[in-house]
């Protein structure tokens, strides 16, 4: 879409880039201002710079999350609540878990506004599917949302998904905070889930790393930080994390053996742990 095209829904600033938005780019899709698209294209020639491939890190947490999602229907979750879930894309969570069983409820959580519209557009016609405005910000107001508490019984298995949502924080305490909460929430049979941008750091480039930063200082979220494999397992704690355990989103539960270039010098990491 262009600005002139598009209706700007209140509370939009279409002049400050959504990492919604750039996620959304990085994928293809069109429902992006120019100043989101500027930033990414940023950050894709930064990538390019470092070998990395950000439009193809973008598609292979896509792949983990549907993969991910759908063991989990299959495991007889039938409750979901996607935290961050970004602009409807192609295969979204109702749609994989529709494929296995029919009366699954979902609720998708955003703060973008755009992002809120368009969910809602496409949800219109579904009701065991639902999206509120919250932050994964605040936890605890995500999880006593009273949307979210008559759609989910959390006194039964509910699959809590992060998806590349946690490095858009730079502090260490409150990321652990935000996850132990969301964490405390699950019962015997639940599930949680994420994926989290890491770097090998023996081939990080300081220079283009403090750049990226530069970049997502500019856009809604003010930030972006990278972490590595043993902090994500952390935030499994008191969870059993299922095999392979934390490991690159395009390596996990995989059947696929092609790997895109410029994943190699990092990218996604992903894990799921069961309660």
């Amino acid at each position: 879409m262009t600005d002139e095209e598009q209706d700007v829904p209140p509370g939009v600033d279409p002049t400050v880039p959504s990492v919604a938005r750039m996620y959304d780019y990085y994928l293809g899709g069109k429902d992006n201002f120019a100043a989101d698209r500027e930033a990414a294209e940023k950050i894709i020639q930064i990538g390019m710079q470092t070998g990395g491939n950000i439009r193809e890190m973008a598609r292979a947490n896509r792949g983990f999350l549907r993969r991910a999602v759908r063991h989990m229907a299959e495991a007889g979750v039938r409750q979901f609540l996607d935290i961050g879930t970004g602009l409807p894309t192609q295969d979204n969570v109702h749609q994989v878990v529709a494929r296995v069983t029919p009366d699954a409820r979902v609720v998708y959580v955003d703060n973008d506004p755009i992002v809120l519209v368009h969910a809602r557009a496409l949800l219109a016609d579904t009701p065991d599917t639902i999206v509120i405005d919250g932050d994964v910000a605040d936890p605890r107001g995500i999880l006593e949302h009273p949307q979210v508490r008559a759609h989910l019984d959390f006194g039964k298995p509910v699959a809590i998904l992060l998806a590349a949502i946690l490095h858009f924080f730079h502090d260490d305490d409150q990321v652990a905070e935000i996850v132990s909460t969301f964490r405390s929430a699950l019962v015997p049979g639940g599930y949680l889930l994420i994926s989290h941008g890491y770097v090998e750091h023996e081939l990080a480039d300081p220079e283009k790393m403090e750049e990226t930063r530069e970049v997502y200082r500019g856009t809604s979220r003010g930030a972006i930080a990278w972490r590595d494999a043993e902090q994500v397992a952390g935030y499994f704690e008191g969870l059993r994390l299922l095999d392979p355990g934390v490991v690159p989103v395009q390596d996990w539960r995989n059947d696929d053996p092609y790997v895109p270039d410029g994943l190699s010098k990092g990218g996604v990491l992903g894990a799921v742990g069961r309660r």
